[in-house]
């Protein structure tokens, strides 16, 4: 399949899945029907996010998310200047 965009040319790949059990099948429909896409895009988001992985989250964000719990003080290391 071949699309042209802005006088570009660009090639679209396809991908034949074969051998899937009826369940699996119905599995994916209803998923699809479920998010409102066609059971074509609901494989591309599922190949997508499998192959891609999960976005990285800013450690801004993991911090951010640290409940409060406690002082400062509460966790204080006491010095120790004992040498044996």
């Amino acid at each position: 399949m071949t699309f042209y965009y802005q006088r570009r040319k660009f090639r679209v790949a396809q991908l034949i899945v074969r051998d899937l059990s009826d369940d699996l099948v119905k599995a994916l429909k209803l998923r699809a029907a479920k998010r409102n896409h066609s059971t074509e895009q609901e494989h591309r988001e599922i190949l997508q996010s499998a192959l891609r992985g999960p976005k990285r989250r800013r450690l801004a964000d993991i911090l951010a998310a640290i409940p409060n719990v406690g002082e400062d003080s509460d966790f204080q290391r006491e010095q120790s200047d004992k040498q044996a």
